[in-house]
């Protein structure tokens, strides 16, 4: 390790297969990037419970490490022990979206913010729009595992409450997802995907003012001062956006899909958000 250089221990799973994106290149990139700031290792998330205890690294990143529901046990560790020493954090620990699960889409319905309504208790069911079909997925839930598509009727026959762990939505018909993707709380860049049926098939996106005013009303609740956060969205058919997720915790970037000016600028971002987390100028 070069003298002088923060230490970085960065967790990411280079073996998680997700449908549609390449966990491992894109960390992989990112690692020789902020290798050019840092001294660096990279552990499995199973393994970060005990490295964090470690003298040897002054902040940890957490990446592309897959859902946490995988490894659930291991990451309520790693958050206790980075917590307990103190330990800075990026993305810092105290985020309220998908850190926490998907109940922030109940809060944010009874809040009034812009997001697909959601509820979690039959009798709260009248609350939602009348739609011909419904989505159920977990609290939990991440990369579409649980999700499941119901008629009205199906609903009402199955056994669910807000002890059981299952939100339940409309299914919207969206004309598109978009996603905004932020290092603390400046905006980066925007992708979407210009058809529904294929999510991870992104384009550029040039947000208007209206878009980034939405997307910063999220960055702004969930208050957090270091990381990286992505806000997934879907334009309505009365052409108004509604968030979809606030992603926290691991965030996938489509970094491959951008130019080289807006990738460079937005490892900067992050290099500059990890030296201030770390007191440096």
């Amino acid at each position: 390790m070069a003298a002088g250089r923060p230490r970085l221990l960065f967790v990411t799973d280079l073996a998680y297969q997700a449908r549609g994106r390449r966990y491992c290149d894109e960390d992989i990139f990112l690692t020789s990037r902020l290798r050019e700031d840092f001294d660096l290792a990279l552990c499995h998330p199973l393994d970060a419970p005990a490295l964090v205890d470690s003298p040897g690294f002054d902040a940890v990143v957490v990446r592309n490490s897959g859902p946490v529901l995988h490894h659930q046990a291991a990451y309520d560790d790693f958050r206790e022990r980075a917590t307990a020493r103190g330990v800075p954090v990026c993305t810092q620990l105290t985020g309220k979206g998908d850190q926490a699960g998907k109940r922030y889409l109940l809060d944010l319905t009874a809040q009034g913010f812009p997001v697909i309504p959601t509820v979690d208790r039959p009798q709260d069911l009248g609350l939602l729009p009348e739609t011909a079909e419904y989505v159920v997925k977990p609290k939990l839930g991440a990369d579409s595992i649980g999700l499941e598509f119901v008629s009205r009727e199906r609903l009402r026959t199955l056994a669910y409450d807000e002890g059981s762990g299952v939100l339940v939505q409309p299914r919207i018909d969206f004309r598109y997802e978009v996603s905004f993707y932020y290092v603390d709380h400046t905006f980066q860049y925007a992708l979407y995907a210009p058809r529904p049926d294929r999510r991870w098939h992104l384009e550029r996106y040039e947000p208007t003012p209206a878009d980034l005013d939405f997307a910063g009303r999220f960055i702004d609740w969930n208050d957090i001062d270091h990381g990286i956060q992505r806000v997934d969205a879907c334009r309505a058919p009365d052409g108004g956006l509604l968030l979809v997720e606030l992603e926290d915790l691991n965030p996938y970037l489509s970094l491959d899909l951008l130019d080289d000016a807006t990738r460079d600028s937005f490892v900067a971002s992050l290099k500059a958000s990890l030296h201030r987390l770390l007191g440096r100028p």
